[in-house]
């Protein structure tokens, strides 16, 4: 287990879901993740659940509804500090986030001590 977990929301993003997940676990530094699936009609949760037998590092939460990303960033938050993580990233599941750019956060955080 990683002492950082990225937080990944999702809703319907089936098209994308397992390219950032092999993208984030492609990283120099191991990191965990956490897909809040809002109970994506598409399948992006059996998607998630599928990677999860190659992947111990995945979880996945699925929400009953769409309530929105914040409520979807606030159940990961709570779920992550529940797990004990040090440090708590979030990222889109589109790539709006460049994955490359984790080790740059996680730094900030671990070496210069941003919060």
């Amino acid at each position: 287990m990683s002492n950082t977990v990225v937080i990944i929301p999702t809703y319907n993003e089936k098209e994308n879901i397992e390219a950032i997940i092999r993208a984030v676990f492609s990283q120099e530094k191991q990191f965990d993740i956490l897909v809040v699936d809002d109970n994506s009609p598409d399948g992006t949760a059996v998607i998630v659940k599928n990677l999860q037998q190659e992947f111990h590092n995945l979880f996945v939460e699925i929400r009953k509804e769409k309530t929105g990303l914040g409520t979807a960033y606030i159940h990961g938050f709570k779920w992550a500090l529940i797990h004990n993580y040090e440090y708590i990233i979030e990222m889109d599941a589109d790539f709006s986030h460049n994955p490359a750019d984790l080790i740059n956060l996680y730094n900030a955080c671990a070496v210069d001590g941003a919060d």
